[in-house]
């Protein structure tokens, strides 16, 4: 056997070794750096949801980004909106103990509400655009969920009866419910 062929088979080999390996790995839940424990794992579950939305609606097209299913739904960049908003919210009201103030809630509200005026307002941009506004979120969840340590998680947050660990939860839980949702509309585009 030439050496050409022989290294082209061996890289076929290899390559083809590599993704075998890759399906039969068993994904495992660690603590994200510079995290305490507890919260590091929910930052660490929060990240793999947004790459996982990321990668299905990067490669997205403008009409396919706009695209409505039906009169009632909701277009997925509003929807990667909805989830930023989402997250901004969870930072003002574990983090400062409040809802919006007007400017917050001026930038904020649509996407967090969708409906009607979301369907009509927030079309004709690019994927990347949401995307941009989602990173710019989350990295600031990453700074202030920093500055906390797994005592402050497991207090309430004043004034509700959940605690900040079930705050942060609850927007990991959402990122995976509507990643649910872009998913099915994705595979419904014309």
């Amino acid at each position: 056997m030439n050496k050409r062929l022989f290294s082209t088979i061996l890289a076929f080999m290899l390559v083809n070794l590599f993704f075998i390996m890759e399906i039969k790995a068993q994904p495992i839940i660690t603590p994200e750096k510079g995290f305490s424990p507890q919260i590091g794992v929910v930052v660490s579950m929060m990240e793999d949801l947004k790459s996982r939305v990321t990668r299905s609606v990067a490669r997205l097209s403008q009409s396919e980004t706009d695209f409505l299913i039906d009169e009632d739904a909701n277009r997925i960049g509003a929807l990667i909106l909805h989830l930023a908003a989402t997250e901004a919210y969870y930072q003002v009201y574990t983090f400062e103990n409040r809802g919006f103030n007007k400017e917050e809630a001026a930038k904020w509200e649509m996407a967090l509400n969708l409906g009607a005026e979301a369907r009509e307002k927030l079309t004709g941009k690019p994927i990347q655009y949401y995307l941009d506004i989602w990173d710019e979120t989350r990295k600031k969840s990453k700074e202030l969920l920093k500055m906390k340590d797994d005592t402050w998680f497991a207090k309430k947050v004043p004034g509700s009866s959940m605690n900040n660990h079930w705050a942060w939860y609850h927007v990991m839980e959402h990122q995976a419910n509507h990643m649910g949702q872009i998913r099915f509309f994705i595979k419904r585009l014309p």
